[in-house]
């Protein structure tokens, strides 16, 4: 088990992996979750330090991506379990779903030694794929 909740037998005798992932496309494609990552997306522009730790929502005054907006919103991460999904997701005002979906990108679908900054870069063109805003697309179809 990992922080994002995920677990190896997700996809083991029964429909639960593919619900599961019906349950994150509709957390991401809905209004609440589109809103969720335009703020996500303006906070990452304005983060002063363009990097992010992995594991931790906060450490020594750096952030995940859940945590970055966190700090934005001026939220007191330090009483927070980074590993209570469902806590995380209610502070927040997100989907369990898509609390465990950030978190996954996160602190799991990087290289094994990405450094902050290349986390920071990753997860960045990864919430642009996720926003369904015709306004981030160029002409070639590429996300911004």
């Amino acid at each position: 088990m990992s922080r994002s909740g995920y677990d190896e037998n997700i996809w083991e005798g029964d429909n639960r992996g593919w619900l599961y992932r019906g349950a994150v496309k509709s957390a991401f494609q809905g209004r609440r979750g589109q809103a969720f990552l335009k703020e996500m997306l303006a906070t990452f522009e304005a983060m002063p330090v363009k990097e992010l730790v992995a594991w931790e929502l906060e450490k020594d005054g750096a952030v995940c991506a859940l945590g970055a907006v966190g700090l934005s919103r001026n939220i007191d991460m330090s009483q927070l379990d980074p590993e209570d999904a469902d806590t995380i997701a209610g502070i927040f005002g997100i989907a369990r779903a898509m609390a465990c979906e950030i978190v996954y990108e996160n602190d799991e679908a990087g290289r094994e030694k990405e450094t902050p900054a290349d986390r920071y870069l990753r997860i960045r063109r990864w919430i642009k794929s996720e926003i369904k805003d015709p306004a981030l697309k160029t002409a070639s179809g590429e996300q911004k």
